[in-house]
């Protein structure tokens, strides 16, 4: 069984910075997918930042240049960094991931498929 796992969220200043990171376990081999996606109060989940299976990486445009993400070299640890931070990045942020070998996707609009796990999520809230 997949399990994923978020920590890293908390409190801060617009303007700041914070770091996120998802560790993943219970896969046994093959690649997969791995992402960053948020909600905010009345708004659709969206995708962040993503990797797919070839390591290509993603941005939504909302993020672009502000957030990076990486993972750690045994693929398993995804994070997120994530500066300038802005009001409107207050929201519930969730680590995804595929099954091996699934096709999955997310756009700079934000719009995602493919992700067939999900962590519990951590709140990010930035202060004006």
């Amino acid at each position: 069984q997949v399990q994923l796992l978020e920590s890293g969220g908390g409190s801060v200043q617009a303007e700041g910075s914070l770091s996120l990171y998802c560790t993943a376990s219970g896969y046994t081999s093959g690649r997969y997918c791995m992402g960053w996606f948020r909600q905010s109060p009345g708004k659709q989940r969206e995708g962040v930042a993503s990797v797919d299976r070839s390591g290509r990486v993603m941005y939504g445009d909302s993020v672009k240049g502000r957030f990076t993400i990486s993972q750690d070299n045994a693929k398993t640890t995804l994070i997120l960094q994530m500066n300038s931070l802005k009001p409107e990045d207050t929201a519930m942020y969730y680590c995804a991931a595929s099954s091996i070998g699934a096709y999955c996707y997310t756009d700079q609009a934000g719009r995602y498929g493919g992700y067939a796990y999900w962590g519990r999520g951590t709140q990010v809230t930035v202060s004006s």
